[in-house]
């Protein structure tokens, strides 16, 4: 379903139309794959404060629903990294040559959730991490699987946990998520942000992003809010 509306001049039509397109129609649904903890995490904060984690695994609209209904999580918001800030545009990445990915920058209270129950979530349910550059139909390395660290610990729980469920085989495929220093994070355009939340009709949506709600549900139901 495309809906129609004009704000301020601006026909959203076409905007959501054409991000539909370049997202492209997708036949990957989340994996809901029954998969260990990671054996190096942090341990939970003593008190309440905020941390950050950036994470690539196709479009982003589904990748930001899922963390927005993950307990600890503060804010979920859609983005660009991995390019510069002069071609952090739609348009300009949908050709997949900027070197950016489609992103999320999730910010979480470590006093309520470890970065590994994040990256749990992220490898079992937000994405298929054993796609090269593409998720289903959508295809090209602004659709990778990438994890953006900030600093070396972030670095070090995820490189260990990416090698643990190798080595387990708990995937029929390896892994092919990168790891890669986040130098910026530039925020989405508004009409990105929410997007699952604000077009549950819209038939990218229902097929793609909704059944990876209901899989967080399913398998990680301590970790769901409404």
């Amino acid at each position: 379903m495309t809906l129609k509306f004009i704000k301020n001049g601006v026909n959203f039509m076409k905007i959501i139309t054409l991000a539909t397109s370049l997202c492209g129609l997708s036949s990957n649904h989340a994996l809901a794959a029954s998969i260990p903890a990671p054996k190096e995490d942090e341990q939970l904060a003593s008190q309440s404060g905020s941390q950050t984690i950036v994470l690539a695994g196709g479009c982003f609209w589904g990748v930001q629903a899922v963390f927005q209904h993950t307990k600890g999580v503060t804010k979920a918001i859609s983005g660009y990294a991995g390019g510069s800030a002069d071609t952090a545009h739609y348009e300009m990445i949908g050709t997949g040559k900027t070197g950016h990915a489609e992103v999320v920058k999730v910010t979480y209270d470590p006093s309520k959730i470890t970065l590994g129950k994040i990256l749990k979530i992220y490898f079992a349910v937000a994405h298929n991490p054993t796609e090269l550059n593409h998720q289903g139909y959508d295809v090209g390395t602004q659709y990778r699987s990438a994890i953006f660290y900030s600093n070396p610990e972030q670095k070090r729980i995820s490189e260990s946990y990416i090698n643990q469920l190798n080595q387990d085989k708990v995937f029929s495929d390896p892994i092919v998520t990168t790891l890669e220093a986040l130098n910026e994070f530039y925020q989405a355009e508004d009409y990105h942000q929410d997007y699952v939340k604000s077009h549950p009709g819209n038939p990218y949506v229902a097929r793609n992003d909704l059944p990876k709600i209901v899989n967080l549900e399913k398998e990680f139901p301590e970790l769901y809010v409404k």
